[in-house]
């Protein structure tokens, strides 16, 4: 087979993927993907027009669905001279489980490479499916990295708002125990807390967790504290009411019976 002069290659259009050229032995391998353009369109890529081999593959999405609503997907090759080197690149199409257009143009040097000849046919189609698969995935890559620093902005705000309530909260539980101990805590919550700004996202979550946990240790604690003041109020204002006397006994007025002597008799009949 003749031996094609390799062609100085351009900028390709901006939905094609180029690979870094593969040279083993005199011969070279360049793949091309595109996730739009046909079979023909690619294999007559400026680039390859002077290649021994433009070898394509596609896979592209049927129209058609199957039993359980799973895709369908229609693929073919063209070996273009090189013997099983469509079916290669279609093989690499559907193991990256993308859709699209595949082409390798190799210029033969003149010496066969044997089985090699396809290791080098599926590593050139799977870097340039790879830088597209780079490209597509850059927009949300920014978008993830746009919202974790909006999130890192927000916790960091949070996590220095929660610093202040247990500073406050802790000088509250100070005051109600009107303990040492305490006051040297809420010395220590006044401390310079972390520069969260250094701090990564997952540290700046779990220190959240851990912001909350106090806080609610803190209300807990202070909690205890008044219901024990409640408690002593209480008895204190027991202690000073007057204890009230049983109910008396109701006052009964003894009356001595009357005696009547035989003179008093006496006198009852004069009278009459």
């Amino acid at each position: 087979m003749a031996k094609r002069a390799h062609s100085t290659y351009t900028e390709s259009a901006p939905e094609v993927y180029r690979s870094s050229p593969i040279e083993d032995r005199s011969s070279i391998f360049v793949a091309h993907f595109s996730p739009q353009r046909v079979a023909k369109d690619l294999q007559q890529d400026p680039d390859f027009a002077t290649a021994t081999h433009r070898i394509v593959a596609w896979r592209i999405q049927s129209s058609q669905r199957s039993l359980n609503s799973q895709p369908i997907y229609d693929t073919g090759h063209d070996d273009d001279g090189e013997r099983y080197g469509g079916k290669t690149l279609e093989k690499v199409l559907i193991a990256a489980n993308v859709m699209g257009t595949v082409v390798v143009a190799r210029w033969y040097g003149g010496v066969m490479l044997g089985p090699v000849r396809f290791d080098h046919i599926r590593k050139c189609a799977l870097e340039a499916i790879a830088k597209w698969r780079a490209e597509s995935e850059r927009p949300s890559k920014q978008i993830k990295i746009q919202d974790e620093a909006r999130r890192r902005e927000s916790l960091t705000a949070v996590l220095k708002q929660r610093d202040q309530s247990i500073g406050i909260l802790r000088d509250l539980l100070a005051q109600k125990k009107g303990s040492v101990a305490s006051s040297q805590d809420s010395t220590r919550s006044h401390a310079k807390g972390p520069n969260y700004e250094t701090l990564p996202l997952s540290a700046l979550e779990k220190l959240e967790q851990a912001r909350d946990a106090t806080i609610g240790w803190v209300l807990k604690e202070i909690e205890k504290v008044e219901k024990a003041e409640t408690n002593e109020k209480l008895k204190s204002i027991d202690s000073k009411v007057a204890p009230v006397a049983p109910d008396a006994e109701p006052i009964t007025q003894s009356v001595s019976p009357i005696i009547r002597t035989p003179e008093d008799a006496a006198h009852e009949e004069t009278d009459s």
